[in-house]
């Protein structure tokens, strides 16, 4: 399954969760944009089913949560990334075409 289609199945089952308990479809399309990734967008539904908030607010304040979790995840990778370009240049040195 393409990514595109994962997401829009992900914001799917969001919306279909957010309706369930009342509110509109929108919002669950406007969160689903705010989060952005399918894994992120799944957890918030999971997060809907088991929880069953009944404040728009509790809902928000999960979404920021979400949001933050993947944000680090994201400076982890990049920091990761650029310590393995570090390291290889600490073990191999620099090469004229990494200049």
């Amino acid at each position: 399954m393409e990514n595109r289609d994962l997401w829009s199945h992900a914001r799917d089952r969001l919306i279909s969760a957010l309706t369930s308990l009342g509110y509109p479809a929108e919002l669950g399309d406007m969160i689903a944009r705010e989060i952005g990734s399918p894994k992120g967008i799944e957890r918030m539904t999971a997060y809907l089913h088991y929880v069953k908030p009944e404040r728009i607010e509790l809902i928000a304040d999960e979404m920021c949560a979400i949001k933050s979790d993947i944000e680090r995840w994201r400076e982890k990778k990049a920091s990761e990334r650029a310590n393995a370009a570090y390291n290889s240049v600490l073990n191999g040195g620099l090469e004229d075409e990494d200049i």
